[in-house]
């Protein structure tokens, strides 16, 4: 049997928060540091995802899965383990991240393909492109911070769908948004993933999406991976848990 090539692999993956304390500046100059809190978002997760494997996540609000792609994206490193990509491309599209408040859409547009390593003329040539299948009108040259949350997924599903890169990293985008367009984007979804080289991982509460787009899935509970496996036996069980 051909071993397939792995794509992502995360080694023993913990991240953790500081707990922050309402205290005084004044306590703070004067006096002596007790150990710090610290909140377990990630506890000592490991999985690996083929390369052209598609992976969905799962869990309740608040059990590390957002935190885990922002890892695995860069967006910030795990306090301990290891995520290695194998030197694939990277991009995460996610409500909020990577996103310059000031900046209008279309530079924002310009600003995501220069940090996903895509040249100025690559970036030109899907421009228009990626405006159009956004979909928000004369608001692509108005400053971001005036956009709905509709509005700021719309522009983080066109840009990450059009700048292609070899691992797709999708955090509840394809769950925001008008009717239309949620059906505009899962069809450009499966469109996406249908290459075999391209690797995606999907966060989602959306079971049907789930089962529909995924080779596996795996359900996080509490920072901690329960199970991962075939979609239909991992979604039942996580649904009986959360009955």
């Amino acid at each position: 049997m051909e071993q397939r090539e792995i794509a992502i692999e995360a080694k023993n993956v913990c991240i953790n928060y500081r707990i922050m304390k309402n205290v005084t500046v004044r306590h703070n100059l004067f006096k002596k540091r007790s150990h710090e809190e610290t909140f377990e978002a990630v506890k000592n997760v490991s999985f690996t995802v083929e390369k052209g494997g598609i992976l969905g996540v799962i869990g309740k609000n608040g059990s590390g899965k957002s935190t885990l792609l922002r890892a695995i994206a860069g967006v910030f490193s795990p306090n301990s383990g290891s995520i290695d990509l194998k030197g694939h491309t990277v991009s995460l599209m996610a409500l909020g991240v990577g996103f310059k408040e000031n900046l209008t859409g279309r530079d924002n547009i310009a600003l995501s393909g220069m940090l996903l390593g895509f040249g100025e003329n690559q970036i030109r040539d899907k421009m228009q492109e990626i405006v159009d299948f956004a979909e928000i009108g004369e608001f692509i040259d108005r400053p971001v911070r005036t956009y709905s949350s509709g509005m700021h997924s719309k522009l983080a599903f066109a840009i990450t769908a059009m700048l292609e890169t070899d691992i797709m990293l999708v955090d509840e985008v394809l769950s925001v948004g008008d009717e239309r367009f949620k059906k505009k984007s899962l069809s450009k979804m499966k469109e996406l993933i249908t290459d075999k080289n391209r690797t995606v991982i999907i966060v989602s509460h959306n079971i049907d999406t789930l089962k529909s787009l995924c080779d596996e899935v795996m359900w996080i509970h509490d920072g901690e991976l329960r199970e991962m496996g075939k979609p239909e036996e991992v979604l039942t069980h996580y649904v009986e848990f959360m009955k």
